[in-house]
């Protein structure tokens, strides 16, 4: 569904399956460091009509003391990053940095 604006506006889970990024290079767009965040922002991309993937890993985290701990990590194609990154940025999360290469 889109609005006048041609956004995409969903009225369900947009959350795909690995299969969906088979044979493509998805995106990381973010990592959530808690479930709630994790859930909040499944609810804003499935709102927006965000195509997205989602899997737990690990990362570094902490400044003094660095240990390795889980959060989710959300993929997108590459085509949806900057719309994905635009939706991150407009409800109030920092978007991963895009990888240089």
């Amino acid at each position: 569904m889109e609005d006048g604006g041609g956004r995409r506006f969903s009225q369900g889970n947009m959350r795909q399956e690995a299969s969906f990024f088979e044979g493509k290079d998805p995106v990381l767009v973010y990592i959530a460091k808690r479930l709630n965040e994790a859930l909040r922002l499944e609810a804003t991309f499935s709102t927006a009509g965000v195509d997205y993937g989602v899997e737990a890993d690990e990362y570094r985290g902490g400044f003094i003391f660095q240990r390795v701990r889980t959060g989710a990590f959300f993929y997108v194609l590459p085509d949806m990053a900057e719309t994905a990154r635009r939706v991150l940025l407009e409800n109030g999360y920092r978007p991963a940095e895009p990888e240089r290469g």
